[in-house]
């Protein structure tokens, strides 16, 4: 570097080094112009600024007390007035109430046999994609082991191959399989290798391995596993354990962890509902019931065993019915039992009854004497015996043979013999209009006429007197018929004894209606007397057995138009039997509906013959002597 002279006297101890003017430029050189963009505006005076500042400053204070008390507002809202619902909604989300799978408790029949039981199943799906064999074989070593439906001409192992060509995963195969075919699937090898792509899924289901046998006192529970008919609906409550809910919380990992589960939480008890059927009885009821229903054709039929004493039904079987395993495969009507869900009109059936209440009244007596003219005339209307065309009339008899022969004119003299309006009221104390009051669901009310109408029209009493013109269910005709057995008294028909450990002893019992006095026992015994001539020697002498004293009636009744009046072709046949006479405790009644031929006597009589001797052989009820 050159020196430069210039630049001595910088290094002076006198020097001092000027200031730098505003514009930049040193030792007084020229200012460079400046030009300013609001070089034409001219300065604002003080007091303005001054104030726009004070307007600032209550503006940002205005928005911070607003916010803040936006922001207070909100809290109060959030923490007191939706405080609960919140506190609900976080509960819901943080935890979770879950109730253990407990099985119903079994139903099971007089003798202990089981009816109803829950049950561990397996529905078989098949995943094809996953398959290390082929189809093929999968369905060749498969088939065997399940009880596959299939279309019409195809073999178990072809409709095998076909549903597992319906998808790549997720197909049904099978449901509702037993344990051990379960075992078998899981097991099962092709050339030594398990099978991948099938998978069990177990489940919990109920099952009734008597099948149809009591399919229409039982009921079936549904996929919900809630009773549909019978008493698994009516007696819900007993079948289903009552079993406190699981609490779970989530935890840190959100996984749910059960809160405060104590050891032994799930404890079953040892209960079983206990029916008052007899297995071995419903078999031979059935059997007898669907044997004459072939022979005559009929559309529907109904068997009742009662023991009159308390009114514990012994046997209840409908036709047709169905299997409540596979309930599903059943039309809607099979459903209902309608020995209690319908109404029909019961004939002479109901000629017993009347004769009961004439002889309470005092207005006959057993030995009383009409004149059957085989034919009469009320209001118009024509009124004969069914075998008039044949006997004819039958000139005087007296009320045992009105009964044995079922005359239709000799009872319409025997109700009229009372006053039309006591003998309404004796109906509505016997219970028509209303239900027999079974533990079975759905009963429907006996329909009668209202009294005005009774009273004012005579036809009404006359077709009354010989069981038309009202409508009854086959239950309340058996709760009837039990009162002529019982000595008087209207019991009330049930099927639940109550809940029973598994040593036999009552837990609980169904409680019951105090029975009701609606006869005399002399007037009882007096028509069973005169029942007992019909099997003896009358209309039901199909129901006669050697060596027991059976009373009975028949019963062969015209069935009803829904538009009215009465069907020319359409009849319902039924037969009532009670047994023994010396010591009556069994009422046994069989209703045969739309019979192609036939009458109460030929058609009922023997169904009510073959299931007392099959009560005969169960109960060992000695031959009289």
């Amino acid at each position: 570097m050159s020196y430069d002279p210039r630049f001595d006297r910088y290094r002076s101890p006198n020097f001092k080094r000027p200031k730098a003017s505003r514009d930049g430029t040193w030792w007084g050189q020229p200012a460079k112009p400046r030009v300013s963009a609001t070089a034409s505006r001219q300065p604002r005076p003080p007091l303005e600024r001054l104030k726009r500042s004070k307007f600032r400053l209550w503006a940002v204070w205005a928005v911070l007390m607003l916010g803040g008390l936006g922001l207070a507002v909100n809290l109060f809202y959030l923490q007191v007035t939706r405080a609960p619902a919140l506190r609900k909604q976080a509960e819901q989300q943080q935890t979770l109430k879950s109730k253990p799978f407990v099985p119903r408790r079994p139903i099971v029949d007089g003798a202990g046999n089981v009816l109803a039981i829950d049950r561990q199943v397996y529905t078989l799906y098949a995943h094809p994609k996953l398959f290390n064999h082929t189809k093929a074989e999968v369905a060749a070593t498969l088939a065997p082991m399940l009880p596959i439906e299939r279309n019409p001409g195809n073999t178990p192992e072809t409709e095998l191959l076909r549903r597992f060509n319906l998808g790549e995963t997720g197909i049904t195969i099978a449901d509702s399989l037993a344990q051990e075919v379960a075992d078998r699937v899981g097991r099962m090898q092709i050339k030594h290798t398990p099978v991948d792509g099938l998978e069990l899924v177990r489940q919990q289901q109920r099952f009734y391995p008597q099948q149809e046998l009591a399919a229409d006192v039982l009921g079936y529970v549904d996929g919900e596993r809630k009773g549909q008919a019978g008493v698994e609906y009516s007696q819900q409550n007993l079948l289903e354990r009552s079993m406190p809910s699981i609490q779970f919380s989530k935890s840190i990992d959100g996984h749910w962890v059960p809160d405060r589960l104590t050891a032994g939480f799930v404890q079953l008890d040892d209960l079983k509902l206990q029916l008052t059927i007899d297995s071995r009885l419903q078999r031979a009821a059935r059997i007898a019931l669907k044997d004459k229903m072939k022979e005559y054709g009929a559309k529907r039929g109904a068997v009742i065993v009662m023991d009159a004493r308390n009114g514990e039904l012994l046997s209840m079987v409908a036709e047709p019915t169905y299997d409540p395993n596979q309930y599903f495969n059943f039309d809607l009507s099979r459903y209902k039992n309608w020995a209690v869900t319908d109404v029909y009109e019961p004939g002479s059936t109901f000629k017993a009854i009347n004769v009961a209440i004439a002889l309470e009244a005092g207005a006959v007596k057993p030995n009383t004497v009409f004149n059957d003219e085989g034919r009469i005339y009320i209001d118009g209307w024509t009124i004969q015996n069914s075998d008039y065309q044949q006997a004819g009339a039958r000139g005087r008899s007296t009320v045992t043979d009105i009964l044995k022969h079922s005359s239709n004119v000799g009872m319409v003299h025997v109700m009229r013999s009372m006053k039309p309006s006591l003998y309404y009221q004796a109906l509505e104390k016997l219970g028509l209009g209303q239900t027999a009051g079974s533990d079975l669901p759905f009963e429907v009310t006996s329909q009668l006429k209202n009294r005005e109408q009774f009273i004012n029209s005579p036809v009404e009493v006359a077709t009354t007197a010989f069981g038309q013109g009202f409508s009854i269910t086959p239950i309340q005709l058996v709760q009837l018929n039990g009162a002529l057995a019982n000595g008087g008294k209207l019991v009330t028909p049930h099927v639940v004894r109550g809940l029973f450990d598994r040593d036999g002893q009552a837990f609980w019992k169904l409680p019951r209606a105090v029975p009701k006095q609606v006869f005399s026992p002399e007037t009882t015994k007096q028509v069973l007397e005169m029942m007992e001539t019909v099997v003896d020697g009358g209309t039901g002498k199909a129901a006669q057995i050697p060596g027991y004293r059976i009373a009975g009636k028949t019963g062969t009744a015209q069935k009803a138009n829904a538009g009215g009046g009465y069907s020319h072709k359409a009849i319902i046949t039924s037969f009532v039997g009670i047994m023994p006479v010396e010591a009556p405790k069994y009422v046994v009644l069989a209703v045969i509906d739309e019979p192609k031929g036939g009458s109460g006597g030929v058609v009922a009589a023997p169904i009510v013959e073959s299931v007392m001797e099959a009560l005969i052989n169960i109960e060992k009820i000695a031959p009289t002597k």
